[in-house]
Parts: structure tokens; C-alpha cells; sequence
């Protein structure tokens, strides 16, 4: 099998300069947990997930021997304040931008497979040979592909 018949094809993506905030509504709105970050003639320039963004507004470790409440209240107030800090950064600031695994549509679903569980990714971007995004696959997509093949070989 082949990731062309698997991978999707209408891609959502955002740019590098997208906000943080616009892409966790983007992420929030279509029920994903990643999208590529494209340049405007559809070129792959990075990759960002819910991931990458909930440890881009963790708080700040501050390790306080006193009294457990207080430690409570100051994380959270740091909470708030790196979510008010980051809102409006562009995407890029935060998101994978080098060392991104892609993969081609005429690659074999077992390379999909390898990448995915070795490096534990949510989804891989499809690429064509001027690194343009022509489709994602994500663990969902191998995981019906895996269940397909079951079902046809049971036939």
C-alpha cells in the first residue's frame, strides 16, 4: 500500500505568521492536533501540534519550599500570564521548523508506520518533490489502513 491512498488530501495548514492563539482555535475548530506551517506557494517550513503549544504555555517551574497553596497561586498565575504573553506570537516562534520528517505519496505505508511509532508523531506531511504539501497522514489513517488490509486478508 502506498500513502497516496491514505493520506488526505485537503490539507489544513497555516502560515508562519499565523498567531498562537488563531492556530489553537484552528486546531479547537476542526478537532485536529496538528497542522504544517506552509509559506504562501505551499511550501513546508515547519510543523506544529497541541503538543508543542501546551509546553510552549506551561508555566515557568518555580520550585517554592514554602506552603503548597502559594506554590498553586503562582503557577497559575504564570499560566495566565504566558497564555497573555504568547497569544498573539506568530506560530513559527514556537513550532518544529527543522529536522521535519515528510514523507512522498508513492512511499510504502510501512516506512509511514516506522516514523510514526519511532518517533511518536500525530501525522507526517506528504511532500512532492519541490517540498510542497500535497496531502498529511496521521496515525488514524495507518490505523484504517492496518484494518482494511486485516479485513481483506480474513476474506
Amino acid at each position: 500500500m502506498k500513502v497516496r491512498e491514505f493520506m488526505v488530501k485537503d490539507v489544513i495548514s497555516v502560515n508562519p505568521e499565523s498567531s498562537i492563539k488563531d492556530v489553537m482555535a484552528l486546531l479547537v475548530e476542526k478537532k485536529i492536533g496538528g497542522v504544517p506551517i506552509l509559506k504562501k506557494d505551499g511550501t513546508l517550513v515547519g510543523m506544529v501540534t497541541d503538543g508543542d503549544i501546551l509546553r510552549a504555555i506551561k508555566p515557568i517551574d518555580r520550585r517554592i519550599p514554602d506552603y503548597f497553596s502559594f506554590i498553586t497561586y503562582v503557577a497559575k498565575e504564570d499560566m495566565n500570564n504566558r497564555l497573555k504573553e504568547l497569544a498573539n506570537r506568530e506560530i513559527r516562534m514556537i513550532a518544529k521548523t527543522h529536522g521535519i520528517f515528510s514523507v512522498r505519496p508513492e512511499d510504502d505505508m510501512k516506512n509511514v508506520v516506522e516514523l510514526l511509532s519511532k518517533h511518536h508523531f500525530k501525522k507526517l506531511p506528504v511532500v512532492d518533490e519541490q517540498n510542497h504539501v500535497v496531502g498529511v497522514i496521521s496515525r488514524g489513517d495507518v490505523i484504517r489502513n492496518i484494518q482494511q488490509t486485516i479485513v481483506q486478508n480474513m476474506d
